[in-house]
């Protein structure tokens, strides 16, 4: 259980902060690059929940996701041992991704097949879930930036989430979309007039 009882605490004057392990990193440290960029993922999906009247599904959907990415930023802020008992640290699993991917299934039953890109526009929940898409690409790529790092790991399954859910957010972005009947499209080379 975590409590918070001072909210400041003048460790990171230095420039540092602390991992979950302990070890003080500087704040430009790449592992915390990731999962900043996961916590920016998180907020810019908590901002988009506020667009999404009478959706109830998909905002439980994305309510559970937001849950998720603590989970994610938890795995990340402890990097992974090569010699670690399972259980010992929170990490994504497999079954998560696996959800991520059930949840894309369900809400793209509802859309008509794209024929075109889409631009991030349309309802204001639309455009914010495409927004953490963007957001969320991010994240991937400081991920998969530091798996490639000597000495420093990655759990699979890691960046495996969060590459299903830049996935989920483009497809929740169209669900929002009246269902994709809202979508703007990508008109090629429309302003060359």
């Amino acid at each position: 259980m975590v409590k918070l009882n001072k909210i400041y605490t003048r460790t990171g004057d230095d420039g540092t902060t602390g991992l979950g392990t302990g070890a003080r990193v500087p704040k430009y440290d790449l592992r915390v690059d990731a999962y900043g960029a996961v916590d920016e993922t998180n907020a810019a999906i908590g901002l988009a929940r506020l667009h999404l009247s009478g959706e109830t599904a998909l905002d439980a959907t994305l309510m559970r996701v937001q849950n998720d990415l603590f989970d994610l930023g938890a795995d990340l802020c402890v990097p992974p041992k090569a010699d670690e008992t399972p259980g010992t640290a929170l990490r994504i699993i497999p079954a998560q991704v696996t959800r991520l991917e059930t949840d894309i299934d369900t809400l793209n039953t509802e859309l008509s097949p794209l024929t075109s890109f889409i631009l991030p526009a349309g309802t204001p929940a639309s455009a914010h879930l495409h927004f953490a898409r963007t957001v969320c690409r991010r994240a991937e790529r400081i991920m998969v930036e530091l798996s490639h790092q000597p000495d420093e790991t990655v759990g699979g399954p890691a960046i495996q989430y969060v590459n299903r859910l830049s996935d989920l957010l483009f497809v929740a972005g169209r669900y929002a979309n009246a269902r994709g009947a809202a979508d703007v499209l990508w008109v090629p080379g429309a302003s060359r007039a």
